[in-house]
């Protein structure tokens, strides 16, 4: 005879204590941003409970990881636009994530990203996805309009797109890519 899976008891509610270790532990594992962090300590919240007296203290505590340095947006934020940028991502994906993730529009327009690292970034997707010259022979016109849209839809400008898809040679794509701003 089998016997009954054990039940689950339901998690303590939180308080004070644990809502900051909760905190402590999760900008020590993670890169966030003052925004990201809020969110998780308020679904921890709500999947919880609250034991403490009174409202719990988030905001209070989000301000205080960010005095003490834990959670810096500005630091994420060229952290985070490298990072897509390096995978081929364009300015206008880098914006999408900067802004889910609650990053101020003006520190979104500080870090982001100058001509030539948006054309180095149209090229690293285009090798990585096998577009234009990277490829394996001519397209025909359905597969370089196919290949068009994901760059399209990766956040780059028309223009860009258009040159990588169209490009002749790798050499012709790099070459491009390694022109200086105007």
């Amino acid at each position: 005879m089998r016997q009954s899976p054990r039940q689950k008891r339901p998690p303590r509610p939180l308080d004070k204590a644990r809502l900051d270790e909760l905190a402590l532990a999760y900008v020590a594992r993670f890169a966030t941003s003052a925004a990201k962090l809020e969110a998780y300590l308020r679904r921890k919240l709500r999947e919880r409970g609250w034991e403490g007296e009174g409202a719990p203290p988030v905001e209070a505590l989000v301000g205080r990881m960010v005095e003490f340095g834990y959670v810096d947006d500005a630091v994420y934020a060229r952290a985070k636009s490298g990072s897509l940028m390096r995978r081929g991502y364009g300015v206008r994906r880098v914006d999408q994530a900067l802004g889910a993730a609650g990053i101020a529009a003006d520190l979104r327009d500080e870090v982001r990203a100058g001509k030539s690292e948006q054309r180095r970034a149209a090229l690293a997707l285009a090798a990585r996805k096998r577009f234009g010259p990277f490829g394996d022979g001519a397209a025909d016109r359905a597969v370089r309009e196919k290949q068009l849209a994901a760059m399209l839809r990766a956040g780059h400008p028309l223009d860009m797109a258009r040159e990588l898809v169209n490009a002749a040679t790798i050499e012709a794509a790099e070459q491009w890519a390694g022109e200086e701003e105007e």
